[in-house]
C-alpha cells in the first residue's frame, strides 16, 4: 500500500478497478485547512489524463508492471507478432496498441511490451531508430539559405522531413517519440 503523500512521477497506482500512472503532482500546504496532494496521473488502459487533489492519508494499492524486452518478428494482418528473447514465447499483439509508432517498427527490432496481470496496454518502441531511406525528392540547388528540408520515405513506409543533402539510401536516425530526423547514421 502506498499513500498519496507518497506519490512521485511515474509511479503506479491502482484506484477503483483501474491502473494509473502519476504524470505530475504537488504538494500543497494552504494557509488555512489541511495539507493536500494536487496530482495529474493518467489511466494506463484508456490513456485518458485526469487531475485530482488526494488528502496526503489516503492509502491505494500499488501497481506492478511487467516490461519485457521483446522482438518484432512479423505482421499477418492486424496482427503483430513478438518473440521474447529470454524464453522464445510467441506473442501476437493487436495494432491498436502501437499509435503512432507503427511507422518505426521494423522486423527484428527490440521493443519493451508493457503488461499488468498479462494484459498487454503499451508498446514502447526505442527511442532512436536507423532507419534506410527509400524515395526521397531531389534537393532543389540554390535553397539552402535556410535550413531546407524535403520528404523522404523510409523503409517502414513512414514519412518524415530531412535536409537536402540526404538522398536514397542513405541510413538516418530518427527519435521515434516526435517522428524528426536527427543525424545521418
Amino acid at each position: 500500500m502506498i499513500s498519496a503523500g507518497d506519490f512521485r512521477n511515474g509511479m503506479t497506482f491502482e484506484m477503483d478497478g483501474e491502473v494509473f500512472q502519476v504524470v505530475k503532482f504537488q504538494h500543497v500546504k494552504p494557509g488555512k485547512g489541511a495539507a493536500f496532494v494536487r496530482t495529474t496521473y493518467r489511466n494506463v488502459r484508456t490513456g485518458a489524463v485526469l487531475e485530482r487533489s488526494f488528502n496526503p492519508s489516503e492509502k491505494f494499492e500499488e501497481a506492478q508492471l511487467e516490461r519485457r524486452d521483446m522482438s518484432f518478428l512479423y505482421q499477418d494482418g492486424d496482427l503483430y507478432y513478438f518473440m521474447d528473447e529470454q524464453t522464445y514465447e510467441q506473442m501476437p499483439l493487436d495494432k491498436s496498441l502501437f499509435g503512432d509508432s507503427l511507422q518505426f517498427l521494423k522486423e527484428n527490432m527490440v521493443c519493451r511490451i508493457v503488461s499488468y496481470k498479462g494484459d498487454v496496454f503499451e508498446i514502447e518502441l526505442p527511442n532512436f531508430v536507423e532507419l534506410k531511406v527509400v524515395r526521397a525528392e531531389p534537393g532543389v540547388r540554390g535553397d539552402t539559405a535556410t535550413s531546407a528540408t524535403k520528404n523522404a520515405e523510409l523503409e517502414t513506409g513512414a514519412v518524415i522531413r530531412v535536409p537536402l543533402f540526404i538522398n536514397e539510401g542513405e541510413i538516418v536516425r530518427v527519435d521515434t517519440r516526435s517522428g524528426t530526423y536527427l543525424e545521418r547514421a
